[in-house]
C-alpha cells in the first residue's frame, strides 16, 4: 500500500503562498521600473516639445501647435498634452486623458527670462495585468516550479516500509507498557488484600497453623480468581448473544415494518396510476411572497380579482370551442379569491381529452396573466405573477399542498394517473422534480413545452381573447 507523504495539502498551501509573493514582488519590482524610465522619457518628451513649439506658442499659433502635439500623442505611452499661454488659457488639448489614469509633468516655457506659457504632457498607468502580460514566461515558469516542488515532496517525503514498520513497532510496544501498567496495579492490590488477610490469621493462630492457612487462603484465592474469570467470560458471551439476538430481532422487526408499510403505500400507487380520469381540477393561486394581496385596499383589490376571474372564464369559454377538445365542459364559473381560483373540467364520453384540456387551460391563463402582469407593471398598477396545477379531484388537496411548497413563478404543475398522462404525452413535455421528499413530489410533473400545434393553438386562443378584453375596454 502506497501511503501520501505527511502534510502534504499544507506543503501545497506554502508553495501557493509562495508562488502568489513571488508574482506580487515581481509586479511590484517591475511596476517601479517602468515608472522611473516612463519619468525620464516624458521630462525628455516635455523639454523637446517646448523647443519645438516655442515660436508657435510666443505667436499663440493654435493649428501648428496642435500639429506639434499630435506627433507626439501618437506615442503609445502619452495619453493627453495640455499646452497653455502666459495667461494660462488653453491653448491646445490633445488626447484622451479624462478616460485614463496616469502622471502628469508639467513644465514652464520661457523665451530668455519672459515665461510663454506651459506644457503638460500626461503618461498612461500600466496596469498590473499589462505588466503579467508582459512576464507572462516568468509566471508561469514559477508556477511550473512550484507544481515540480510539490510533485517532488510528495514522493520522497512518502513513508518508507522501514518507517512504517517502525511506527507499528513503537505503537506496540506503547500499547504493551500501558497494558503492563494496569496489570502491575491490579496485582498490587491483589497483594496489598493478601497480606491483610495473612495479618488477620497470623494474629488468631499459631506460626503452623499461619503457614497452612496462608497456603489454603492462596489457593481459594486463586481458584476464587478462575472461578470469577470464567463466570466473566461465560457472562460477557452470554450477553454478547443477547445483544446480538436483540440487534437482528430489532433489524427484523424494522424490516417487517417496512415492508408492511412499503406494501400500502405501493398499493395505493398502484391504484392511483391506474385511476380513470373523468374530470380535473385547474387550480390557479397568485406567487405572492410578501402577502401584497391581504395589504391591497378593498377598492384596489376587489377590481383586480374581478379582472382575473374575467380573464379565466374567458380563457375557459374561448379555450372549449377547439376541436381537440370536443366532449370536454365545465361544470363551475370559476371566481378569483385572495387564495385564487379553480375549475372543474368533466368529460362528457370516453374520448374526450380532459387531462390535456386543464394542462392547455393552466398554460392559456399563465399565457394571459403574464402579458396582464407586465402592462399592470409598466402602467405601474398593481398585479401579481401566477402559478398553476392540474390534478383530477382525488389528488387536488395534494396539489393545493404542492403549489404551496414547491411552485414557482409562472411554472406549471401536473399530478395525474397514467391515464392523464397518456392524453398529453403526445402534445407536451414535462420534467421531474429534483430530489423529491414526498411521495406527491415523486409523482408530481413540470410542464416543460409543447409540441409546434399545441402552442400554436394557445396562441390563438390568447389572442382571441384578449382582443375580447380589449373591445370590452373600449365599450366601456
Amino acid at each position: 500500500m502506497t501511503y501520501l507523504a505527511p502534510r502534504q495539502g499544507l506543503f501545497a498551501i506554502i508553495l501557493l503562498v509562495s508562488f502568489c509573493l513571488q508574482t506580487l514582488l515581481l509586479v511590484i519590482s517591475t511596476d517601479q521600473q517602468l515608472s522611473k524610465s516612463r519619468a525620464l522619457k516624458g521630462e525628455q518628451m516635455v523639454a523637446q516639445l517646448i523647443d519645438e513649439s516655442r515660436l508657435s506658442l510666443e505667436n499663440k499659433d493654435r493649428v501648428s501647435l496642435s500639429v506639434i502635439a499630435n506627433r507626439y500623442t501618437s506615442e503609445q505611452d502619452v495619453t493627453r498634452i495640455l499646452i497653455k499661454d502666459n495667461t494660462d488659457e488653453i491653448l491646445v488639448p490633445v488626447g484622451n486623458a479624462p478616460m485614463q489614469q496616469g502622471d502628469t509633468i508639467r513644465q514652464i516655457a520661457t523665451n530668455g527670462d519672459a515665461v510663454i506659457g506651459s506644457v503638460a504632457l500626461t503618461l498612461k498607468d500600466v496596469s498590473k495585468g499589462e505588466i503579467i502580460t508582459m512576464q507572462w514566461p516568468f509566471v508561469i515558469g514559477t508556477m511550473l516550479l512550484h507544481l515540480l516542488l510539490w510533485l517532488i515532496y510528495g514522493y520522497l517525503a512518502r513513508p518508507t516500509k522501514e518507517q512504517i514498520s517502525a511506527l507499528s513497532r513503537s505503537i506496540q510496544e506503547l500499547y504493551r507498557e500501558q497494558y503492563n501498567q494496569v496489570d502491575q496495579r491490579g496485582y498490587n492490590r491483589d497483594l496489598e488484600r493478601r497480606t491483610d488477610t495473612n495479618s488477620k490469621a497470623s494474629s488468631a493462630a499459631p506460626e503452623q497453623a499461619l503457614t497452612e492457612d496462608t497456603t489454603n487462603t492462596r489457593t481459594f484465592n486463586v481458584h476464587n480468581e478462575v472461578n470469577e474469570y470464567l463466570r466473566t467470560q461465560q457472562n460477557q458471551g452470554v450477553n454478547d448473544e443477547a445483544s446480538s439476538l436483540t440487534t437482528t430481532t430489532e433489524d427484523s422487526v424494522v424490516d417487517t415494518a417496512a415492508i408492511s408499510d412499503a406494501q400500502p403505500s405501493s398499493h395505493a400507487a398502484k391504484l392511483s396510476a391506474t385511476r380513470n380520469v373523468d374530470s380535473v381540477r385547474v387550480q390557479i393561486v397568485f406567487h405572492d411572497e410578501f402577502n401584497m394581496l391581504e395589504r391591497l385596499a378593498p377598492a384596489q383589490r376587489l377590481p383586480y380579482l374581478a379582472l382575473c376571474t374575467q380573464l379565466l372564464n374567458q380563457a375557459v369559454t374561448e379555450l372549449l370551442k377547439q376541436p381537440l377538445l370536443l366532449g370536454v365542459s365545465a361544470t363551475n364559473e370559476a371566481r378569483f379569491e385572495d387564495d385564487g381560483a379553480s375549475v372543474i373540467l368533466k368529460a362528457d364520453n370516453s374520448h374526450a381529452k380532459v387531462a390535456l384540456a386543464g394542462v392547455m387551460l393552466a398554460k392559456l391563463y399563465l399565457m394571459l396573466n403574464k402579458i396582464i402582469h407586465d402592462k399592470h407593471i409598466e402602467l405601474s398598477r398593481f398585479a401579481l405573477p401566477a402559478k398553476a396545477g392540474v390534478s383530477d379531484e382525488a389528488q387536488a388537496e395534494a396539489m393545493t399542498h404542492l403549489l404551496q411548497s414547491i411552485g414557482k413563478k409562472e411554472q406549471l404543475l401536473i399530478l395525474l394517473p397514467n391515464a392523464g398522462l397518456k392524453q398529453i404525452s403526445n402534445h407536451v413535455q414535462v420534467h421531474s422534480i429534483m430530489r423529491p421528499t414526498t411521495v406527491y413530489e415523486r409523482e408530481c410533473a413540470i410542464f416543460d413545452g409543447g409540441n409546434d400545434s399545441l402552442i400554436q393553438r394557445l396562441a390563438d386562443v390568447r389572442n382571441a381573447v384578449l382582443m375580447i378584453e380589449d373591445d370590452d375596454e373600449s365599450s366601456m
